[in-house]
């Protein structure tokens, strides 16, 4: 059995499931550097989103939006809800007249809850939404989702989820402190 040039030597074929050999297995120095890029600017973003000003203080109450005098509120209702895991909701439900000459598209309001401590009352800004049905059971709207126009009535509900425990329990005032309109 003589090498002839037409055979092939044989070559051992190579395992399936072969281990390859040790190598360098760091990662490479441009994984890091963009790893690192990332990291910085993850880092400046959060803090210039954290010493951005998001408006008034929430603790403050603010003057009434200007478009808020052709927007009368009444018929004021409270109510509460206790959710399946302990938690309470309260809700404030009214009504809303747009008496002025605008189509109204969003609204926001703050609700200030008394206490009869002389301590400063709790205040709650948040948006207006619409009530939209009352079967089954009552479900709401954004204003934007149905623009409140010249002259047309709206029910509305204000959500919360905790009310401070030195409340007075009278009804709170809401106060219309921004309109958007079209």
């Amino acid at each position: 059995m003589g090498n002839s040039p037409t055979e092939k030597p044989e070559q051992p074929s190579p395992a399936m499931f072969e281990t390859k050999p040790a190598g360098d297995a760091r990662m490479p120095a441009v994984a890091w550097v963009v790893a690192g890029v990332v990291v910085l600017a993850v880092v400046v973003v959060l803090l210039v989103v954290g010493r951005r000003k998001s408006g008034p203080p929430t603790n403050t109450i603010q003057p009434l939006a200007a478009y808020a005098t052709n927007l009368p509120l009444s018929q004021f209702a409270m109510s509460e809800s206790d959710s399946y895991v302990g938690g309470k909701s309260t809700f404030v439900d009214g009504h809303i007249h747009n008496a002025g000459d605008k189509t109204v598209i969003g609204i926001s309001v703050q609700v200030i809850f008394r206490n009869d401590e002389g301590m400063p009352p709790r205040i709650e800004t948040l948006p207006m939404t619409f009530i939209r049905t009352r079967e089954p059971y009552i479900d709401t709207q954004s204003v934007a989702s149905n623009p409140l126009k010249p002259g047309d009535d709206r029910d509305f509900r204000l959500i919360f989820e905790s009310i401070p425990d030195n409340w007075n329990m009278q009804m709170p005032e809401v106060h219309i402190i921004g309109v958007e309109t079209k």
